[in-house]
């Protein structure tokens, strides 16, 4: 049975196809359940004989596996490619390794191309595409029969537009045909009200050249030395103690729920290592690692959506799309700072599931952007990530992030070198850190020692 919004998207995109267009937006909030309003219009048109074949792509193997399933559940037959399949889903990588043949059954036949997560895929012209906007523009646009593009955040952090959106000339807002946001998500008890926690430290000392210089928070530390942001979530010290409050938040909301779990997004395949060594060594954690680098990370990640193991560590491979409603704790420990990540991660702890504690925690360093990215967090389409077309795109601002399976590269393996200098924190109370109580306020500091937690409850 569809949710009330899933039933008003597929009516509404129904009604516009029939009325002679041939795209749909969808925004949905991650963790409202995108891919079965999408699998649902898919099977209507299909009943309806308007189409012959469905075409999925969006930009992880995680991802299009969970559409392959979701898609041949819903159109009750297999969703492979192969003899007897209607449909067949692929990643994005994959388009410029598909033959021409391929592209040819998109012309000869009436087919729904549906993008997931389609704020990977930039431009509006040949110009300013990225690889996969350009096959969008070159092989999909005006050819296939139906269109329909999903994302629960729809910006990207390079400037460009996304393909096949559309855009305000006056406020420069995407124009999505069907919206549907956090705030009314957590009203039809879809998506959980998260809480954040962000963590500061106000002993902070750096020490260098036999001189130690102190500062009294994280933001002070990296904006008045040469600091990175990499040597905090590298920090042992560090890493123990935000590790040791999830897994307080996690035992608290397993005595309901006993198979909750929790999320670490590391920075890279070593850090994730480092991760796993302090949660089974020092908490006692069970945990399963899933990276590009390490072998078997779907049937892994299908082991721990249906397991009860406590933690799952990721690099790169639960940012958006998987869905694993048990997860109700994340640590963010990425270095990847954009309000577009910062989002998609904090997605895979918001998503229902039937059990009685439905509580959903987030824990990361009060950097100051993720402390911004955190205020905003009631914010569907936050005024900062509004498309402005530059009258010259070679002027644009570089991407400052690349969230494509190239950015987490071998090279990340490598700690960052800071040199001789070396990064302490005063490790009070590091063995037993103290149960956090939100604030009902939106926002609020609960003070542990040095270390120091600001609460944000959204939506209260």
């Amino acid at each position: 049975m569809l949710r009330l919004w899933q039933e008003e998207c597929v009516g509404s995109a129904l009604e516009k196809y029939l009325a002679g267009h041939s795209h749909f937006q969808v925004q949905a909030t991650p963790g409202a359940g995108k891919t079965v309003a999408a699998a649902e219009i898919a099977k209507r048109l299909y009943d309806l004989d308007k189409i012959d074949l469905v075409l999925c792509f969006s930009p992880s193997l995680t991802i299009a596996d969970g559409i392959k399933n979701t898609f041949s559940w819903r159109l009750g037959c297999s969703f492979s490619g192969g003899l007897g399949s209607i449909g067949a889903s692929f990643t994005y990588q994959s388009m410029k390794y598909l033959r021409d043949s391929f592209w040819e059954t998109i012309k000869k036949h009436r087919v729904l191309v549906v993008f997931d997560e389609i704020h990977h895929c930039s431009g509006d012209e040949i110009e300013n595409a990225n690889v996969w906007g350009e096959q969008i523009l070159r092989q999909i646009q005006g050819i296939a029969a139906f269109t329909l593009s999903l994302s629960g955040t729809p910006w990207r952090s390079d400037l460009l537009p996304i393909t096949l959106a559309q855009y305000s000339d006056a406020e420069g807002r995407i124009h999505c045909d069907y919206q549907y946001g956090l705030k009314q998500a957590i009203i039809d008890k879809v998506c959980r009200s998260p809480k954040i926690v962000l963590i500061d430290n106000d002993r902070l000392s750096i020490s260098e050249s036999g001189q130690s210089k102190s500062f009294s928070s994280i933001p002070d530390l990296l904006k008045q030395s040469a600091t990175p942001y990499q040597s905090i979530l590298q920090n042992i010290d560090a890493m123990t103690y935000v590790l040791g409050l999830g897994c307080k938040k996690l035992a608290d909301i397993r005595m309901d729920n006993p198979n909750a779990g929790g999320l670490v997004v590391a920075s890279s395949v070593g850090h994730a290592i480092e991760i796993q060594k302090v949660l089974t060594e020092t908490y006692e954690q069970s945990t399963e690692i899933v990276t590009y680098y390490h072998e078997n990370p779907l049937e892994k990640i299908n082991g721990y959506r249906n397991g009860t193991t406590q933690w799952i560590i990721s690099v790169g491979m639960i940012s958006e799309g998987t869905d694993i409603p048990r997860l109700q704790v994340c640590c963010h420990l990425s270095f990847v700072k954009t309000e577009l990540y910062f989002r998609q991660v904090l997605g895979r702890i918001l998503r229902t599931h039937e059990s009685s504690n439905q509580q959903a925690w987030l824990y990361t360093f009060a950097e100051e952007s993720l402390v911004s990215f955190a205020e905003q967090i009631e914010q569907d389409i936050p005024d900062s990530c509004l498309f402005i077309k530059p009258d010259n795109w070679q002027d644009r601002p570089q991407a400052s992030v690349s969230l494509d399976r190239a950015y987490f590269s071998d090279q990340q393996k490598k700690k960052t070198d800071i040199g001789k200098t070396q990064l302490s924190w005063d490790k009070e109370r590091l063995e037993k850190p103290s149960i956090i109580t939100a604030y009902s306020a939106s926002s609020g500091q609960l003070n542990l020692g040095n270390f120091r937690e600001r609460v944000i409850a959204a939506f209260q």
